[in-house]
């Protein structure tokens, strides 16, 4: 009888392991390695963005403070004050030192931290004439900072370089 299945070749009662599918040791292996090899790769790309990150909030840390400074300035000389006669800036008293924001907190009045309305993702240090502006969560947040002067009789206000290397 050709084409006729007579059934299995084995005894009659005889139990055959049956093929379970799955991946075997060695597969796993092969895949754990690969993704330590991309994990690995990975990391250190993630941690440069993080670092560029913050880098980039304190660019725009600076842009507001500059902005800050400018529109406290102008706001200023538009209503015709004295230059050292404060401002308010979107219901802000901002103390004024020579025509630009104070760097420092002067009595009940804000100073260039508060009229660029920076988050407490940054915090103000300050020193003589001048605030450091730095970023919180840095790895090292004097060196992820950048420095207002404030004004005095002879130069303006000004908005130093950042310095990126901490951040």
């Amino acid at each position: 009888q050709v084409g006729h299945w007579r059934g299995p070749l084995w005894p009659k009662g005889t139990t055959v392991k049956r093929y379970q599918p799955g991946f075997t040791l060695i597969e796993l292996i092969v895949v754990i390695v690969i993704l330590g090899v991309l994990a690995a790769t990975a990391l250190p790309k993630f941690m440069g963005i993080q670092s560029g990150a913050r880098a980039s909030i304190l660019s725009g840390a600076r842009g507001a403070v500059s902005s800050a400074m400018n529109i406290a300035y102008a706001a200023q000389a538009s209503q015709g004050l004295g230059s050292n006669v404060g401002v308010t800036l979107d219901g802000i008293s901002i103390a004024m030192l020579n025509g630009y924001p104070a760097a420092s907190t002067a009595g009940a009045d804000s100073n260039i931290y508060a009229a660029a309305g920076l988050s407490a993702e940054y915090t103000a240090v300050a020193g003589t004439n001048q605030v450091s502006i730095q970023v919180v969560n840095a790895p090292a947040p004097s060196s992820c900072s950048f420095v207002y002067s404030a004004a005095t009789t002879t130069l303006p206000a000004r908005v130093g370089a950042a310095t990126t290397s901490g951040c």
